[in-house]
Protein backbone atom coordinates (compact mmCIF):
# COMPACT_ATOMS: atom_id res chain seq x y z
CA UNK A 1 0.00 0.00 0.00
CA UNK A 2 2.86 2.02 -0.24
CA UNK A 3 4.82 2.89 -3.55
CA UNK A 4 7.19 5.93 -4.41
CA UNK A 5 7.31 7.12 -8.08
CA UNK A 6 10.01 9.45 -9.34
CA UNK A 7 9.90 12.12 -12.00
CA UNK A 8 11.39 14.97 -13.54
CA UNK A 9 14.15 13.30 -15.33
CA UNK A 10 15.57 13.31 -18.71
CA UNK A 11 18.04 14.49 -21.18
CA UNK A 12 19.89 17.43 -19.62
CA UNK A 13 23.38 19.55 -20.77
CA UNK A 14 26.54 19.43 -18.72
CA UNK A 15 26.07 22.31 -16.88
CA UNK A 16 22.69 22.17 -16.60
CA UNK A 17 20.38 21.69 -14.00
CA UNK A 18 17.28 19.50 -12.72
CA UNK A 19 14.92 19.26 -9.97
CA UNK A 20 13.69 14.87 -9.36
CA UNK A 21 10.64 14.76 -7.84
CA UNK A 22 9.97 11.57 -5.55
CA UNK A 23 5.86 11.53 -4.76
CA UNK A 24 4.81 8.65 -1.65
CA UNK A 25 1.32 7.26 -2.29
CA UNK A 26 -0.67 5.30 -0.29
CA UNK A 27 -2.56 5.41 2.71
CA UNK A 28 0.55 7.09 4.46
CA UNK A 29 0.66 8.57 7.91
CA UNK A 30 4.49 9.53 8.27
CA UNK A 31 7.64 8.78 6.37
CA UNK A 32 10.42 8.96 8.91
CA UNK A 33 13.39 8.93 5.96
CA UNK A 34 13.70 9.82 2.71
CA UNK A 35 16.56 9.60 0.35
CA UNK A 36 18.11 9.80 -3.14
CA UNK A 37 20.26 6.95 -4.76
CA UNK A 38 21.15 6.48 -8.44
CA UNK A 39 23.12 3.42 -10.50
CA UNK A 40 24.79 3.75 -13.18
CA UNK A 41 24.84 0.40 -15.79
CA UNK A 42 27.44 -1.66 -14.32
CA UNK A 43 28.01 0.08 -11.61
CA UNK A 44 26.70 -0.31 -7.86
CA UNK A 45 23.96 1.78 -6.73
CA UNK A 46 25.29 4.70 -4.74
CA UNK A 47 23.64 6.81 -1.93
CA UNK A 48 23.27 10.61 -2.41
CA UNK A 49 21.44 12.26 0.21
CA UNK A 50 19.16 11.62 3.02
CA UNK A 51 16.40 14.24 4.71
CA UNK A 52 14.20 12.83 7.73
CA UNK A 53 10.52 13.85 8.94
CA UNK A 54 12.17 17.04 10.88
CA UNK A 55 14.13 18.18 7.91
CA UNK A 56 17.86 16.84 8.96
CA UNK A 57 20.28 16.43 5.87
CA UNK A 58 23.00 14.45 5.30
CA UNK A 59 24.86 14.97 1.83
CA UNK A 60 27.55 12.51 0.23
CA UNK A 61 30.62 14.75 0.71
CA UNK A 62 31.72 14.53 -3.35
CA UNK A 63 27.67 15.93 -3.76
CA UNK A 64 27.91 18.67 -1.63
CA UNK A 65 27.13 22.09 -3.28
CA UNK A 66 25.64 20.69 -6.36
CA UNK A 67 22.91 19.03 -5.12
CA UNK A 68 19.32 19.98 -2.50
CA UNK A 69 17.77 17.89 -1.14
CA UNK A 70 13.94 18.78 0.57
CA UNK A 71 10.94 17.32 0.98
CA UNK A 72 6.95 18.30 2.00
CA UNK A 73 5.68 16.56 4.39
CA UNK A 74 2.08 17.91 3.94
CA UNK A 75 2.24 16.00 0.29
CA UNK A 76 4.80 12.80 1.05
CA UNK A 77 7.09 14.65 -1.57
CA UNK A 78 10.69 14.35 -1.51
CA UNK A 79 13.09 16.82 -5.11
CA UNK A 80 16.53 16.41 -5.43
CA UNK A 81 17.78 19.66 -7.23
CA UNK A 82 21.13 19.09 -9.18
CA UNK A 83 22.77 21.75 -10.82
CA UNK A 84 26.64 21.63 -12.76
CA UNK A 85 25.61 19.11 -14.22
CA UNK A 86 28.29 16.46 -15.22
CA UNK A 87 28.33 13.36 -17.95
CA UNK A 88 29.29 11.60 -14.29
CA UNK A 89 25.91 12.21 -13.35
CA UNK A 90 23.92 10.09 -15.94
CA UNK A 91 22.20 7.13 -14.53
CA UNK A 92 19.27 5.66 -12.86
CA UNK A 93 18.17 7.70 -9.96
CA UNK A 94 16.13 5.97 -6.89
CA UNK A 95 13.77 7.25 -4.43
CA UNK A 96 14.02 5.57 -1.04
CA UNK A 97 11.70 5.40 2.17
CA UNK A 98 12.12 4.01 5.38
CA UNK A 99 9.95 3.05 8.54
CA UNK A 100 7.16 4.34 6.38
CA UNK A 101 3.98 4.15 8.71
CA UNK A 102 0.71 3.53 7.16
CA UNK A 103 -3.07 3.27 7.73
CA UNK A 104 -4.51 -0.62 7.65
CA UNK A 105 -7.34 -1.12 4.83
CA UNK A 106 -9.53 -0.23 8.02
CA UNK A 107 -8.31 2.50 9.20
CA UNK A 108 -8.19 1.28 12.99
CA UNK A 109 -4.26 0.31 12.66
CA UNK A 110 -0.94 1.48 11.83
CA UNK A 111 1.86 -0.48 10.45
CA UNK A 112 5.55 0.11 9.98
CA UNK A 113 7.21 -0.69 6.64
CA UNK A 114 10.84 -0.79 5.72
CA UNK A 115 13.27 0.21 2.89
CA UNK A 116 10.61 0.81 0.00
CA UNK A 117 11.93 1.78 -3.63
CA UNK A 118 10.89 3.66 -6.27
CA UNK A 119 11.51 1.95 -10.09
CA UNK A 120 13.75 4.66 -10.43
CA UNK A 121 13.90 7.43 -13.80
CA UNK A 122 16.73 8.29 -15.88
CA UNK A 123 19.12 11.02 -15.95
CA UNK A 124 21.32 11.77 -19.07
CA UNK A 125 23.77 14.26 -19.15
CA UNK A 126 24.93 15.05 -22.41
CA UNK A 127 25.67 17.39 -25.17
Amino acid sequence: QVQLVESGGGLAQPGGSLRLSCAASGRIFSINSMAWYRQAPGKQREWLAEITAGGFITVEDSMVGRITISRDNAKNTMYLKMNSLRPEDTARYYCNADQVKYYSDSGDYVYTGNNYWGQGIQVTVSS
